[in-house]
């Protein structure tokens, strides 16, 4: 073979034994390409990569987490919800908003459940709703003064008004002084169509001495010693339940009782020790129940689905009548037809049958829904903050609060005896509605209070933010900001 053939098969040899991915590449003018170039050459000319495997290396596609869709999906909702719960402002927002929310809804169901009531003893159809509107500007008022109101002058208010609070509930029981509704000696008669109910301002005066008594008692560390922790906590109680229980009121006292066990049970009482005064106040309870027959047959009338032939458990059978036929959305606002004389009281203590009938199932189960958000907000101001003051006060609150409204709702629905309790924030009555009111905003100013939500307060007044924006926003050399 010439030399020239065997140089020219030594060449095409060893071009073959070159590794394909750095085989010379040419250009598309059919120049070589250095050997130095072919790797490029080869994807410039649209080559593929070898593949590797996802997930191998950081910030592969494969190590993203898998998409759930636009909505993000039920557990990244639940974390959004969650973290706008843990925001500083939220427990300010929630009970400012739902103790709005529940007082404008109860004047609206005032007007519609009393305007036969009003018509029937020959007075304008607004005649009650004129009095709660009234009631509840004043009642506004009281509540941004309380939400302004710094704590320690709360703290300072507590014995002033627990001695005032004492003083009428004194003068209630007076002959020619105190008056007696439906029974019960407990009201003051003001002058003109107004009349007062001291025993409704002893649950806030309760709250208020009884949670600057602890919290005095938990600095000097004595609440752990059993009498520290009951007296005198416990006989100003009973003191005060022997004034109401004098004028025959045994839903007051009842709620007044769940005060003084929240108070005791934020204490931190033993278990033996509040079982013990459970125990006292159920036998009390029960010898005042079984020695009156008014209030044996209100016990009797639990459950019932239509009244006896003589009459009896007449109020509580219409209540569940009127729950009966609201149906899922109700017959209307204003459609009722048991607050024309078959329904007695559908204003005050049956007034949640009312709203069951006019506005149905949703529009109990808002009203549901919206007490429940102030008791988690209450019970949220109560377990987030260092003062011992505050944790009580806001406590007791959201106890009174809750229990008034399990009470009366239970009466409603039948699962407890009728107490005669107002619906807290929603049922007619000023003299419920302005220490509830003064109560609510007690918890705003606790909400305030606490160092995160003063810090998120601080930062939305418009000085402070500007100041902030500029400190952040630099200044471009093109003079745009």
């Amino acid at each position: 073979m010439p030399a020239d053939e065997r140089f020219a098969v030594r060449r095409d040899r060893a071009r073959a034994s070159v590794p394909r991915p750095l085989a010379a590449a040419t250009a598309p003018s059919g120049v070589p390409l250095p050997d130095g170039l072919a790797l490029r050459g080869r994807l410039a000319t649209g080559a593929r990569r070898p593949e590797t495997p996802r997930g191998s290396g950081r910030g592969a596609p494969g190590s993203r987490p898998p998409r759930t869709g636009r909505g993000g999906g039920p557990r990244r909702t639940y974390e959004r919800a969650r973290r706008a719960w843990d925001r500083p402002l939220t427990a300010y927002y929630v009970i400012l908003g739902s103790s709005l929310l529940i007082t404008v809804l109860g004047l609206v169901m005032v007007y519609s459940a009393s305007m036969i009531k009003a018509l029937d003893i020959s007075k304008p159809s607004t005649y009650f709703f004129g009095k709660q509107f009234l009631a509840a500007v004043i009642g506004g008022a009281l509540m941004f003064v309380a939400a302004r109101m710094p704590v320690k002058l709360h703290r300072a208010l507590a014995y002033p008004i627990l001695m005032v609070t004492v003083f009428l509930m004194v003068l209630v029981q007076v002959p020619g002084i105190g008056m007696s509704v439906n029974g019960n000696q407990n009201w003051l008669y003001l002058g003109g169509p107004f009349q007062l109910q001291p025993s409704e301002f002893g649950k806030l005066a309760l709250i208020l001495w009884g949670a600057d008594l602890l919290a005095r008692k938990q600095d000097k560390r004595l609440l752990t010693q059993w009498k520290h922790m009951l007296v005198p906590l416990v006989p100003v109680a009973f003191m005060l339940l022997g004034l109401i229980m004098l004028g025959g009121d045994m839903g007051t006292a009842i709620i007044l009782t769940a005060i003084l066990f929240g108070l005791l049970w934020l204490a931190g009482a033993p278990t033996r020790l509040f079982a013990g005064v459970l125990g006292a106040a159920a036998a009390i309870a029960f010898l005042l129940i079984r020695t009156s027959p008014n209030r044996m047959s209100r016990l009797a009338c639990m459950g019932v689905s239509e009244p006896d032939p003589e009459g009896g458990c007449w109020q509580a059978a219409h209540g569940i009548y009127a729950l009966a036929s609201g149906g899922w959305f109700g017959s209307g606002l204003g459609a009722s037809v048991e607050k024309w004389g078959q329904l007695p009281e559908p204003h005050t203590d049956f007034i949640f049958a009312i709203t069951g009938e006019e506005l149905g199932l949703a529009g109990t189960l808002s009203v549901l829904a919206l007490f429940a958000a102030l008791g988690y907000a209450g019970i949220r101001v109560a377990g987030r903050t260092e003062d011992p003051f505050v944790r009580f006060a806001a406590g007791g609150v959201t106890t009174w609060i809750t229990a008034q409204a399990v009470i009366n709702i239970g009466a409603v629905l039948g699962l407890l005896p009728i107490a005669g309790v107002p619906l807290p924030l929603f049922s007619y009555g000023g003299s419920a509605l302005l220490p509830t009111m003064f109560a609510v905003g007690l918890m705003i100013a606790f909400a305030r209070e606490d160092p995160a939500a003063k810090a998120a307060l601080a930062m939305r007044k418009p000085g402070v933010r500007w100041k902030t924006m500029r400190r952040r926003v630099k200044k471009r050399p093109s003079g745009e900001r």
